[in-house]
């Protein structure tokens, strides 16, 4: 069973259904995987093998009954401690949360259930999603199986070191300003941040007003999947999208003939790694290749760092409003200064920084009246050392490693990272497609495109 462990959440489903696989027997192989790589890795926070084996068992009587709940029933996926899973902990990363069994599911994590998903465990985070590395004070440092001495960023950190391990080929993570992307570019994956509202999230999650969950894969196939499985409406979030009975497989081999894409590689304002930079610039060779119309241009927006950062603070400090003093003297030193800075910040700053984002959003909606799609690198930067929470000199403003995905968290638009390449050193860096709202079947489609053209899914690391 050692090669099952790398295969694709479309395979395990064909496997399923001509009956060469059992989920129950794909669910011990991923669980005998995370006992030898996580020590390693670090990326699980919570696991519980009996209930896990449960829930193969009942998606094995499902397949031999021929009535799957959905193509992905029974296929392996993990669970980012940001949502909740009824009857686990959700602890956020946080000494500040208790340890308690929460009593419901995530809208998101409701979904995959109901699609038959084996749940495996909860995966590591910083600390309520606040970094761009996952090391909290909870779970500790958090390791990228391409190279244990790196980061695999965050916050949907051990999502990502989770799938790239061979611990599962799904998992669900989140985005509020690149940590579904960046991470996944960091580690060779597919890493899809929805339309904002397209994937429902709990009420009164943090970011929430940023953030999107979403699927964190090998394959641009499983991330369609995943979210056939979870773009549905929940009434219980308000920025909840109607269902638009749109199927996220259809179409996926359409490839991008006559679409008018925009290439920018620094957004107009941004550094960028100059191996990064050539990659980058050398893929956009393959959508011109595959029909498409490609201009190098920029959106036109400046630099947002300033602002996005004082939304995340704000954001940050609501959050934080209903802790007891009890409850705040347990929260690390990197949480604690992000809320203590956003209650501090002045109320026309946080109105500035909110007029900022309609301008931004203006701005995208008039660029993409021009072009269908939006490609940039996914990070600035390859993974990085850990110890750090960004690369040397890349801390602040322009040389912020992830100044292209935050963009379109704050527009709310649809954006992949999908494996683009390896440095010379061997560490992974993704290319970044972004499209309309709403539009996430055709992101998806322009990104299996890519990777039909450059095939780095089968490319593993040796823990």
């Amino acid at each position: 069973m050692s090669d099952t462990i790398w295969m694709t959440a479309a395979e395990l489903s064909a496997a399923y259904a001509a009956g060469d696989l059992s989920p129950v027997d794909v669910t011990r192989a991923v669980l005998d995987r995370i006992a030898v790589a996580d020590p390693a890795v670090n990326a699980f926070c919570h696991l519980d093998p009996e209930t896990t084996l449960a829930q193969a068992a009942e998606s094995e009587a499902r397949w031999k009954k021929r009535a799957p709940l959905s193509p992905i029933d029974g296929v392996p996926t993990s669970i980012k401690d940001l949502m909740w899973v009824r009857g686990w902990p959700c602890r956020y990363g946080s000494l500040a949360e208790s340890d308690k069994p929460v009593p419901d599911d995530d809208p998101a994590v409701h979904f995959l259930r109901s699609a038959g998903c084996v749940l495996v465990g909860k995966t590591t985070t910083p600390e309520y999603g606040n970094s761009g590395v996952t090391d909290s004070p909870l779970t500790g440092l958090t390791k990228n199986p391409w190279a244990l001495s790196h980061t695999p960023g965050g916050s949907s950190g051990g999502a990502v070191a989770a799938v790239a391990a061979g611990c599962g080929p799904l998992a669900l993570g989140s985005d509020g300003g690149g940590s579904i992307r960046t991470p996944a570019s960091f580690t060779n994956l597919v890493g899809h941040k929805p339309t904002f509202g397209r994937v429902p999230q709990a009420p009164g999650e943090h970011f929430g007003r940023l953030s999107a969950s979403g699927p964190i894969t090998r394959t641009v196939r499983d991330a369609a999947m995943m979210m056939n499985a979870m773009a549905h409406h929940a009434p219980m979030d308000w920025h909840s999208l109607p269902e638009d009975g749109v199927d996220h497989t259809a179409g996926l081999e359409d490839g991008v003939k006559h679409l008018r894409i925009a290439y920018s590689g620094d957004l107009g304002f941004s550094h960028v790694d100059p191996e990064i930079a050539a990659g980058c610039r050398r893929a956009i060779d393959v959508f011109r290749d595959a029909g498409a119309t490609v201009e190098e241009t920029d959106p036109g927006f400046p630099d947002p760092y300033g602002w996005f950062t004082d939304l995340w603070r704000g954001l940050s400090a609501e959050g934080a409003l209903d802790m007891d003093a009890g409850r705040r003297e347990k929260l690390g030193d990197k949480m604690r200064e992000t809320s203590d800075s956003g209650a501090t910040l002045s109320l026309e700053a946080y109105m500035r920084a909110r007029r900022s984002r309609t301008q931004m959003i203006q701005v995208m909606q008039e660029f993409h009246r021009r072009f269908d799609l939006v490609v940039t690198p996914a990070a600035a930067v390859p993974p990085f050392p850990t110890g750090t929470e960004s690369p040397p000199g890349w801390a602040m403003g322009n040389s912020n490693y992830e100044t292209f995905p935050a963009p379109f968290n704050a527009t709310g638009e649809p954006a992949i990272s999908v494996p683009c390449g390896f440095t010379a050193a061997g560490l992974p860096y993704g290319l970044q497609i972004a499209g309309r709202r709403r539009e996430d079947a055709l992101v998806l489609r322009a990104a299996r495109a890519f990777e039909k053209a450059v095939p780095l899914f089968d490319r593993h690391p040796a823990l």
